[in-house]
């Protein structure tokens, strides 16, 4: 069965550094989409992100590329299985040369933390019960 997949591009200042973030987190990098322009970092099977330098990110809007560390232009939100990964996660990630973003939510049945990476891209963390996403 066809799983429909997302490709997150978020324009890095320093592909390399970025690179070893995201693996610090435990995600792997795909060889075969990456190249001195850009990194295919795997996150799940269906959830990548492609972290492209700056000007090879140009190639692909009109736009003005925003500095996330001014300016939200995306939140990514992950999920995960359980509170403790939520926490893992995000401790990882500050561990890495994140920053934590906003307040921790502790909803009872909804649980989240966040970061922002090194170009300031902000990641929501979530976990819900399963009992009640199912009504």
């Amino acid at each position: 069965m066809y799983q429909q997949m997302i490709f997150v591009n978020l324009p890095v200042n320093d592909l390399d550094a970025s690179k070893k973030f995201f693996t610090e987190l435990g995600y792997t990098i795909n060889p075969q989409f990456s190249d001195e322009k850009a990194a295919s970092v795997v996150i799940s099977d269906t959830i990548v992100a492609m972290l492209l330098t700056k000007p090879f990110y140009a190639t692909f809007t009109k736009k003005e590329i925003a500095d996330a560390r001014t300016t939200s232009e995306v939140l990514v939100c992950l999920s995960a299985e359980s509170r403790q990964q939520v926490d893992e996660l995000v401790d990882k990630a500050i561990a890495a040369g994140g920053t934590a973003s906003g307040e921790t939510q502790d909803h009872g049945f909804m649980y989240g933390r966040g970061f922002d990476d090194l170009d300031g891209h902000t990641w929501e963390v979530i976990w819900m019960d399963p009992a009640a996403v199912q009504g």
